[in-house]
């Protein structure tokens, strides 16, 4: 498989606190990456480290195959956009403006695809509004705009649903993934609304404590987040003793509710409760989040 980027044990030190500690992970070519973590877990830390505005204090990293130490690692950041924490844009300016001045700073002709890309992120209309004027979704899109100025093919998005109302965050949604799909552009995402990066990411790579956890394909999550029968009974107790002569996998949660990783026959299951004079009280199925298996995966806590 290639892979646009790899990072090898990576630490960074800030006097007595390590943003990162060790931490290796792989972003596949053509993959939308969520990179999920707590607030503080390191995921800033090191998008600032692959952009070049930090360097590790151990530890390297190749873009593209490129060694960070080696010089040839300018030519290999040029092939990365990025919006790292706020949108790069100047709020006195429109969106052409904004655009007009990246791609001077780029050494480009401002005729070079100017239009094409404001109607990429849908701000073609947008006309001589100010960006200040703009709504936080346009200003992010055009951050977005000005991150892919000069065509990068590897696009690094720090929290950029933050803020979005409901719309916003479709918006969002649908650009990343026509950016995906259509430009062919490796997206890595970091974000903490969990339940709309599982509507994009094809990849996730866990980190906690400034080193990855896991690393793992949205199939094998897929598989990981298990299935399961939610029962609410009168007693977990006895559920648990009828369970384990069934030789059937379950998790109690309470001491009425419990998760069974099995198909049961509810009527058998609901006569051998009655002689043991346990009621169900109710059945549904349910299945893991990505939100609870980060949880899980990471010991609790405030997610990221």
């Amino acid at each position: 498989m290639d892979y646009v980027l790899t990072t090898n044990n990576i630490s960074k030190q800030y006097r007595q606190f390590k943003a990162l500690d060790g931490l290796t992970m792989r972003v596949p070519k053509g993959a939308i990456y969520g990179f999920v973590g707590r607030n503080g877990a390191g995921k800033t830390t090191l998008i600032r480290l692959i952009c070049g505005l930090q360097s590790p204090t151990s530890g390297d990293y190749t873009l593209y195959s490129i060694d960070s130490r080696a010089k040839d690692i300018v030519q290999s950041r040029k092939r990365i956009g990025a919006v790292v924490e706020t949108p790069s844009i100047y709020m006195d300016m429109t969106a052409e403006e904004n655009l007009k001045l990246q791609y001077k700073v780029l050494g480009l002709q401002p005729n070079e695809g100017i239009t094409e890309l404001l109607k990429l992120v849908g701000l073609e209309n947008t006309d001589r509004k100010k960006a200040r004027n703009f709504s936080l979704g346009m200003k992010q899109r055009l951050g977005i705009a000005v991150a892919l100025a000069g065509s990068p093919d590897f696009l690094i998005l720090d929290e950029p649903t933050n803020g979005l109302d409901p719309q916003g965050i479709i918006e969002m949604r649908e650009l990343i993934l026509k950016l995906n799909r259509e430009l062919h552009i490796t997206v890595l995402i970091s974000s903490h609304i969990l339940d709309e990066l599982s509507k994009v990411a094809t990849h996730y790579g866990f980190i906690d404590a400034g080193h990855i956890v896991k690393e793992m394909s949205a199939e094998e999550l897929e598989a990981a987040c298990k299935k399961a029968m939610r029962v609410e009974v009168t007693n977990t107790q006895t559920l648990s003793r009828v369970l384990d002569e069934m030789s059937v996998s379950y998790e109690i949660h309470s001491d009425r509710q419990a998760d069974i990783f099995a198909k049961l026959n509810v009527s058998e299951l609901t006569i051998a409760l009655a002689k043991e004079n346990c009621e169900v009280i109710s059945l549904q199925e349910h299945e893991e989040t990505l939100e609870s298996y980060f949880v899980n995966l990471i010991g609790g806590g405030k997610n990221a």
